[in-house]
């Protein structure tokens, strides 16, 4: 089984060019708005559009394609997301961005879940957590690194150049996935409705409220950041690239701590203390805003209190329906992108109406939200926990 760990790392490394596909957008905004012709706000529903369609196609298509041989439909993922990039890189106008957009979020959401099945499978027993950290690793990097390179690119050739690179990357990931993954069945379709009939609960319903709103804030801010620190902070093409890598490697490290310090002193600090950090970050932001200096570590605390709180609200979501986990993961993975994209669209409403610089503000407004439903989320689960063993404890006593 540990010959398959670097088949593994393999599926991370494309995962990495996913990811760069989805975040990208934000780093080289302001250049995709010059080159269209179009404004900040209207590019910046590029994102908006990109999550929709992940959120809404994603569990349609894994419905659809459960029975189906996992190796092909990574192929076929990966060569939708493939003609998404060629169709960004070779035709020109807002429309066919958008379409390439919608395109590549099908993709990309396909692949995503069925790489984390496959991850599973090549792991040695009791290692699948472990491959599944390795693949969401993967697009830890492509923040850190993706982001960054994709605006030096966008910088030195043409924002399309980073779709081009991508596309032909996914070319020769595809042929590496022919070749070494092994073929794999597919499984019973869990169906829609069985899936959405978690959503009675509602421990279950603010647990993901929790997502939605502390996505949704950070998204607002995030998606305008590069137009941001140009216009209002002042920052040079150089420094923002520094800075987004910057940002990229503070939010790895408040992942990674994010969950250490969940299984050390418990999800309720971790959670709620670093959202109420994450709104007060924001708005620092907003009075530093003006002066690079300041704003640079800044944005690192942001990235890392954002962060910090992902594990913490995967491990709160298991908790509440251990039985249905991969169910719940892969609808908060929907949320996640409805978030993204609510949050895209409400701050290009705030910068068309208002300012740049009142995006923060919104942000803080929205993660604030986040936290106190985390704070509820977390009384009804200890609450919902407490009840359940009162009455092992009665049944047994009964016994």
């Amino acid at each position: 089984m540990k010959s398959n760990m670097w088949k593994i790392y393999m599926l991370a490394a494309v995962s990495f060019l996913v990811g760069t596909s989805e975040f990208i957008i934000a780093g080289i905004l302001d250049k995709v708005a010059d080159d269209i012709g179009i404004s900040v706000s209207a590019a910046g529903q590029l994102i908006t559009v990109f999550s929709l369609a992940y959120g809404f196609g994603t569990p349609v298509l894994m419905a659809a394609s459960a029975r189906m041989e996992r190796r092909k439909l990574l192929l076929y993922s990966l060569g939708l997301f493939i003609i998404g990039n060629a169709i960004a890189f070779a035709l020109p106008g807002f429309g066919f961005v958008v379409a390439s957009r919608i395109i590549m979020a099908l993709g990309a959401g396909v692949f995503v879940v069925t790489s984390l099945t496959i991850a599973s499978n090549l792991a040695p027993q009791g290692k699948q957590a472990s491959a599944i950290a390795t693949l969401v690793m993967g697009f830890s990097f492509s923040l850190i690194i993706g982001v960054p390179l994709g605006r030096v690119i966008a910088s030195a050739f043409n924002w399309t150049t980073v779709f081009g690179a991508i596309g032909a990357l996914g070319l020769l990931a595809m042929l590496a996935i022919a070749l070494t993954i092994p073929h794999t069945k597919g499984e019973e379709p869990v169906p829609l409705l069985k899936q959405l009939a978690l959503l009675k609960d509602p421990k279950i319903v603010v647990a993901l409220l929790v997502s939605f709103f502390w996505i949704g804030g950070y998204s607002i801010a995030y998606t305008y950041i590069s137009p941001f620190l140009l216009t209002v902070t002042g920052m040079s093409e150089q420094t923002v690239s520094a800075a987004l890598f910057a940002f990229g490697i503070a939010s790895l490290i408040g992942s990674q701590l994010g969950g250490y310090s969940t299984d050390k002193w418990g999800a309720s600090w971790t959670l709620t203390g670093g959202m109420l950090l994450h709104a007060a970050t924001l708005v620092l932001l907003s009075l530093a805003a003006q002066s690079p200096a300041v704003v640079f570590p800044l944005l690192m605390l942001w990235a890392f209190s954002a962060w910090s709180s992902g594990p913490t609200v995967n491990y709160n979501l298991i908790t509440l329906a251990p039985e249905a986990s991969g169910i719940l993961l892969s609808l908060n993975m929907s949320v996640v992108q409805f978030a993204m994209a609510s949050g895209a669209a409400l701050g290009g409403i705030v910068v068309q109406q208002a300012s740049l610089t009142s995006i923060s503000w919104i942000a803080a407004a929205a993660v604030t939200v986040a936290a106190g439903t985390a704070a509820a989320s977390l009384k009804i689960s200890q609450a919902s926990r407490r009840k359940t063993e009162e009455k092992k404890l009665r049944e047994a006593a009964g016994a």
